[in-house]
């Protein structure tokens, strides 16, 4: 009982963070087009996908955007029949962004506020792998100030800073029932910081081809003293101290990508991506507590994540001057290895598809709304640490809007 205990508090909040479950909601026009970005320049979200192609820009940009993410996941414990969901729960991922620089100037200064990692899960209090997780609400907001420069009429480079500011409220059960029978509970929750940046080039090899490269970085990020609550029968309170704190810290993984625009009509554009993911810097998990007892231990797990691959596609086709409508999907590769598959974000390989449409309401001022709709593959699982055994089926539905300004 002592070890499971201390596995299930070792493993609440960062693990969930280090899933490999990008939001990748960084442009609407780009979410419409298979999440294609780096080798075509768009709009404000270069300042993300390629700031290289910021400077290539011919217009300055203010844009805002949302993408409400429903996460849907259903659970079937190994050797039964019975289902358990998660709730119906949305998570906020945002973007702003700014980019602006003098009409014959060779340079553009930008400004990024972006959600690159996140999610909202909430599986109860009364399924089988309560005390693995309960509800999980995580948010990591990255602010990316960026400078582009223009070398050629063909050539264009670009890098900015990355600051970090996450937050994460993580709840799951204890296996120590009070005088009620009512299990115990622990809830994890703080917010930390971590630093990095994103760069990229953008060559426009011809009128029909254009191409890009970018690196973002690893971006460590450390909780410091947040706070961990434990809700435990009254005869072994002082066993857990509450409230408590903590410190972890984990890599948010380096992300190397190429893309390629193609243009064969003045009306359609096609773009291709590949990103290649460093999930393998995440090795293992180590967790701190400020007031150690002999049942609250300090705990060092192993991880082994392993790196992805995610190939996307997309096009837009240019009905009208003032109207288009694009198209887009893509498949990622599973940074959990197996066995170390967790509920709080059920990791797999997963294909999706995309749809949008953009439309110019004044000279100005433009529109674009997406839709995704992505499908994990279903993943039978035994955890090597907690040992909740089933199969996962997760699927996620994002609409999504946003108005950009440009001058």
């Amino acid at each position: 009982m002592k070890k499971i205990l201390l596995l299930a508090l070792a493993m609440a909040p960062v693990l969930s963070f280090a899933q490999g479950f990008q939001v990748n909601l960084e442009g609407n026009k780009q979410i419409g087009m298979g999440h294609t970005g780096t080798g075509i320049a768009q709009d404000g979200a270069s300042v993300f996908f390629n700031p290289g192609a910021v400077a290539a820009l011919p217009q300055n940009y203010f844009q805002a955007g949302i993408s409400p993410l429903m996460f849907k996941s259903v659970f079937n414990p190994a050797g039964t029949n019975e289902q358990f969901h998660t709730a119906d729960k949305v998570a906020p991922p945002f973007t702003f962004y700014g980019a602006w620089g003098p009409k014959a100037a060779k340079w553009k200064v930008g400004l990024g506020v972006y959600t690159p990692f996140g999610g909202l899960t909430d599986w109860g209090t009364t399924w089988p792998g309560k005390y693995t997780a309960e509800m999980l609400n995580l948010k990591a907001i990255f602010f990316q100030p960026t400078l582009s420069y223009r070398l050629t009429d063909r050539l264009s480079i670009g890098a900015g800073f990355v600051y970090n500011h996450s937050s994460v409220d993580l709840t799951r059960g204890i296996p120590l029932d009070n005088s009620s029978g009512q299990s115990g509970q622990a809830e994890i929750k703080g917010s930390g910081k971590g630093y990095g940046w994103n760069a990229g080039i953008y060559f426009k090899a011809s009128s029909k081809l254009t191409i890009g490269f970018t690196h973002r970085s690893e971006v460590k990020t450390t909780i410091k003293d947040g706070d961990a609550i434990f809700t435990v029968p009254a005869s072994i309170q002082g066993n857990f101290p509450s409230p408590n704190q903590f410190t972890a810290s984990i890599p948010l993984p380096a992300t190397n990508g190429i893309g390629f625009g193609f243009y064969p009509t003045k009306q359609w554009t096609v773009a291709l991506d590949a990103n290649l993911v460093g999930w393998n810097s995440f090795k293992a998990l180590s967790f701190d507590y400020k007031n150690n007892t002999t049942a609250l231990q300090d705990t060092h797990s192993p991880r082994n994540y392993k790196n992805t691959v995610s190939l996307r596609a997309g096009a837009q086709y240019q009905a009208k001057p003032d109207l288009a409508l694009r198209f887009g999907g893509g498949y990622v590769t599973a940074a959990a290895p197996d066995g170390y598959v967790t509920p709080e974000v059920p990791d797999a390989s997963r294909v999706y598809g995309t749809l949008g449409l953009g439309y110019t309401f004044a000279k100005h001022l433009d529109v674009d709304v997406s839709f995704e709709y992505e499908h994990l593959n279903s993943r039978t699982q035994t955890n090597i640490e907690t040992q909740l055994s089933g199969t996962f089926k997760s699927n996620v539905y994002i609409p999504g809007i946003s108005l950009a300004y440009h001058w």
